[in-house]
């Protein structure tokens, strides 16, 4: 970890002497506002998110980052489950003629697909390819064991790695080789079934990160250049970063249409006896999400958590001054985390000895918990703890008997505050714009920019082209389901042309 700034002072005033480390506060050695990308960086590193990996482009989870997935995936699994969705685990392997079958899908795959070759010292027979996603994987099965309506509907989801050899500026949970995720393959009878689950597992997503991450995403449709290769349409929520001017995708919901079905011969026989096509939808969300979170709320001292998500809630340090009643200090801190775990908050105790209250301060600050309690004899003696807020830092006395109410009001309005700010900083970075000199300044301006579009696949290229540099070219983010009147006679920002409706551009990651 990077040090910085002067150190903290004594320990426990127990009987024997503790030796108490001399160690320097936790620090940052990078503003966010300075340098993003080596903020962020140390940012998931200090906070013992992740640690590096010898392989370019994968990362070790550690418990800090994997606690927050699960806890994630406890209310998305429960979700699914209402909507009849099944486990399955599918094998981490595909053959090369399987991956090659649906060719716009395995061409927008082609350059991150990682191969085995070798087995020992021989080589394979042919090469075998681990899954960048997992239609090619399941359909040739979902064609075995559908054969008449009563088949229907199948859903199936899996909680899995996938890997995409990235070589583009891998980042810790935003662009690796290896990541988390939960794919969900679901087929239907008709159209109308697939549409409407589409958009009912977009709002879980929308859940996930503003109820539960507190990061605000729009809603709304790709491109057809944006969007998944060999399907018919897909919708996402995007969320943007302020400080670098960029959206990011943060999951996606695709209808499939018939596309997939046709290449792997999944048909049924409806109630009339005819065979007919199934209609098909996949969908998923990855530890990306974690990531977007880190930068959205992290700040100056590190990592800032959603109470929803943060592993440990509330972190109870005690304070003994010189001479203090320790074990009356510490039996009051073990009592008050023992309130809080019984009335379903995550809280823990800090007793290591041979570090300052100041150390532990940074520590926990710098790993985002939501709140800190501290308990020091003039607290025991006034029967109230000192609560103290990672969001911004205010300080407020609350009497013991109080506790467990005060600490719920507390966790639910940083939920409520850290969504509420994060959404202030995106809706300033909005610019509606009509003219091409308007989107270049605004793009270089790293806003989130709202232009009239006439929805060409020519005209986007068009504009990635013109836009190419290094900072990246320009795209469409999404078309969002919240249109804002187009007056007739508008007109394409980069065309000229008549606009069909608004969409989001930028820069992504």
């Amino acid at each position: 970890m990077s040090t910085s700034k002067g150190g903290g002072g004594g320990g426990g005033g127990g009987k024997k002497k503790k030796e108490v480390k001399k160690e320097t506060k936790l620090g940052m050695a990078y503003k966010k506002d300075d340098n993003f990308g080596e903020w962020y960086s140390e940012v998931v590193v200090n906070s013992e998110m992740i640690e590096y990996y010898d392989i370019s482009g994968c990362y070790i989870l550690r418990p800090w980052a994997m606690e927050i997935w699960e806890l994630m995936k406890e209310f998305f699994d429960a979700e699914i489950k209402k909507l009849k969705l099944k486990p399955y685990y599918f094998p981490l392997f595909v053959t090369e003629n399987v991956l090659q079958k649906e060719k716009d899908h395995i061409e927008g795959f082609a350059p991150e697909v990682a191969w085995v070759t070798k087995s020992g010292k021989s080589d394979l027979e042919a090469p075998i390819a681990i899954r960048p996603t997992s239609e090619t994987v399941m359909y040739p099965y979902f064609s075995k064991w559908i054969r008449s309506h009563r088949d229907l509907l199948l859903k199936c989801n899996q909680w899995c790695n996938v890997v995409r050899w990235e070589f583009s500026n891998p980042t810790p949970f935003i662009r690796s080789r290896e990541f988390l995720w939960q794919e969900g393959h679901t087929v239907f009878a008709t159209k109308e079934e697939a549409d409407e689950e589409v958009l009912q597992i977009l709002e879980l997503y929308r859940r996930i990160y503003e109820e539960f991450l507190a990061v605000p995403v729009s809603k709304g449709r790709k491109s057809e250049m944006e969007k998944f290769a060999g399907g018919l349409y897909t919708t996402s929520v995007e969320a943007f970063i302020p400080n670098t001017g960029r959206g990011i995708q943060g999951a996606t919901s695709h209808c499939l249409g018939q596309n997939f079905a046709k290449m792997f011969g999944i048909t049924f026989e409806n109630e009339k006896g005819e065979r007919s096509m199934v209609w098909q939808n996949s969908w998923a969300y990855t530890t990306r999400s974690i990531g977007v979170m880190v930068m959205t709320h992290g700040d100056d001292k590190g990592l800032v958590l959603p109470p929803k998500v943060a592993p440990i809630q509330v972190i109870v340090i005690p304070v003994p001054f010189k001479d203090a009643d320790t074990t009356a200090i510490k039996g009051a801190c073990e009592s008050t985390v023992y309130t809080l775990n019984q009335a379903g908050i995550r809280a823990d105790l800090d007793a290591r000895e041979n570090y300052s209250p100041g150390w532990k301060y940074s520590q926990w600050e710098m790993k985002g918990v939501p709140l800190r309690i501290e308990i020091g004899p003039k607290d025991l003696a006034n029967k109230q703890v000192r609560i103290v807020r990672r969001d911004n830092g205010a300080k407020v006395d609350i009497p013991s008997t109080d506790l467990v109410e005060q600490v719920r009001v507390l966790l639910d309005g940083i939920q409520v505050n850290l969504l509420e700010t994060a959404k202030q900083k995106r809706d300033a970075c909005i610019a509606p714009i009509s003219t091409w000199d308007e989107f270049t300044a605004a793009l270089n301006d790293k806003k989130l920019i709202l232009a009239p579009w006439c929805d060409e696949e020519e005209v986007e290229k068009d504009v990635k082209a013109r836009t190419k540099g290094e900072l990246g070219a320009a795209k469409t983010l999404c078309t969002p389901f919240d249109q804002p009147d187009l007056p007739s006679g508008t007109v394409c920002f980069a065309s000229g042309k008549p606009a069909t409706k608004w969409s989001f551009w930028g820069r992504s990651y």
